[in-house]
């Protein structure tokens, strides 16, 4: 029989072991920080509905998705997070508690080219709070906060959380008459990093139909820069001449005291003006950010405020604030930069048990005991001579192993072997678990980015 070359598709990441346990790592800590804010975990189907998946239809979305057809009902896998969250609370509004607060880590689908760093499968990890009619602008300010708080639990520090409001931005851009054209210059805008402000401004005028004097105004105005303060102080000079641009202000003013009050330092959050966000379904703050060292990167967590996102399904007013880390992009980014820490322990078993007796008894003893005080511990019952089993343990990069030999069994105790030092010493079964848990102890504060 012809033997099928194994492959994995273009755009599907796997991992061996080694680098699965860091990406496991990384998905804990955001799993822990984001119930420490009160957010409850919500699973969604990865199959839903074209119709009800792509409610808001076309555009890049709809060319994107994966989507086929099973009998006789048409169906596609989800490109977000976002539109199934929609789904579910417009579904059981009258069984939730409001505000509702959810964290989902889940994969994702897009039929978009593969290149490096932009995957076809990929996990997001998202946040999102959801009220019921109203949700106050301190939900804006804790959405960063959290970030913070998890970037820095992960071990990374150099990063900035850039912060906007697209109320303020549709609020300038009718100060300039262009409120029809408000969304086409958000997009174009948008783009101001990836093409650079010449091509930004010859989009604003060859495709949007801008005269170049209001394209100048626009470009000034995104180039307004420094610190918060002296950002919001700029701004201030154009107060009174829209309603939608004081009351972008005023949140935008809100959010940067409340995100200094939550412990945020100003090096990890910025007020910028060019960031818009290209989805049009953002109405208030929108977020990005940015690893300082490798900005080439773009944005590997964005969000933002929308008040009418489940708008398609019920008349309901849910307004919402939501963020999304790109968790394998930023997983590949730090691991292709070397930023992937080499002491956090990624061994699947914290002891092997090596038994060198044909009685059994005594290492099953001694795994059941591991096991009861939380200790992972693998038993080794394969026929092979003491040198291959010492293999196995280095290939496994376990931290300890449990040698039980005539002389261990006959005293009751336990020649416990660590690995990295290779000393040796015999133990009682006790003494055993207190020696692991002890330096498993030690391993606990390892950050799984080394910074």
């Amino acid at each position: 029989m012809e033997k099928i070359t194994p492959r994995t598709l273009s755009g599907f990441m796997e991992l061996l072991p080694e680098k699965q346990a860091l990406m496991d790592r990384i998905t804990d800590t955001i799993r822990r920080v984001y119930s420490l804010y009160g957010f409850t975990p919500l699973d969604t189907p990865l199959i839903e509905s074209s119709e009800v998946l792509l409610a808001k239809g076309g555009g890049e979305t709809e060319k994107q998705i994966y989507r086929f057809t099973k009998g006789d009902s048409d169906l596609s896998l989800r490109f977000d997070l976002t539109v199934p969250l929609a789904k579910y609370v417009a579904m059981n509004y009258s069984k939730l508690a409001f505000p509702f607060r959810r964290y989902q880590i889940g994969k994702v689908y897009r039929g978009e080219r593969a290149q490096r760093g932009r995957f076809r499968e990929f996990y997001q990890a998202d946040i999102d709070i959801i009220g019921d009619g109203s949700l106050d602008i301190m939900n804006e300010a804790e959405i960063p906060s959290i970030i913070y708080r998890l970037f820095t639990q992960l071990g990374i520090s150099r990063f900035v959380i850039r912060v906007n409001n697209r109320r303020l931005l549709t609020g300038f851009y009718e100060m300039l008459g262009l409120s029809d054209k408000s969304g086409g210059i958000m997009r174009t805008v948008d783009k101001l990093e990836k093409i650079g402000p010449g091509r930004v401004r010859s989009l604003l005028t060859d495709e949007l139909g801008l005269d170049p004097e209001k394209a100048g105004e626009i470009l000034d105005f995104i180039s307004i820069s420094g610190s918060n303060s002296s950002v919001l102080a700029a701004l201030e000079a154009y107060r009174g001449r829209s309603a939608a641009f004081d009351a972008g202000l005023s949140e935008l003013a809100a959010v940067a005291g409340h995100l200094s009050a939550f412990g945020v330092p100003e090096e990890n959050f910025a007020l910028d003006l060019t960031i818009a966000r290209g989805l049009d379904y953002y109405t208030g703050t929108v977020y990005e950010t940015k690893l300082l060292d490798h900005p080439e990167v773009g944005s590997v967590c964005s969000g933002g405020r929308y008040d009418d996102l489940a708008g398609f399904y019920t008349d309901k007013k849910l307004p919402g604030v939501g963020i999304s880390i790109g968790l394998t992009r930023l997983f590949f980014v730090l691991d292709d930069m070397g930023l992937l820490s080499e002491d956090l322990p990624t061994a699947p078993a914290d002891v092997l048990i090596l038994p060198m007796i044909d009685d059994m008894s005594p290492a099953v003893e001694l795994a059941t005991l591991l096991r009861s005080r939380g200790i992972r511990a693998q038993l080794y019952s394969e026929p092979k001579k003491f040198k291959a089993r010492m293999a196995y343990a280095n290939r496994l990069r376990v931290p300890f192993a449990a040698i039980i030999g005539e002389d261990e069994a006959s005293r009751g105790l336990v020649g416990l072997k660590d690995m990295a030092s290779g000393a040796q010493e015999a133990l009682s079964p006790a003494e055993c678990a207190d020696r692991v848990l002890s330096a498993l102890e030690r391993c606990r504060d390892i950050r799984p980015v080394k910074g």
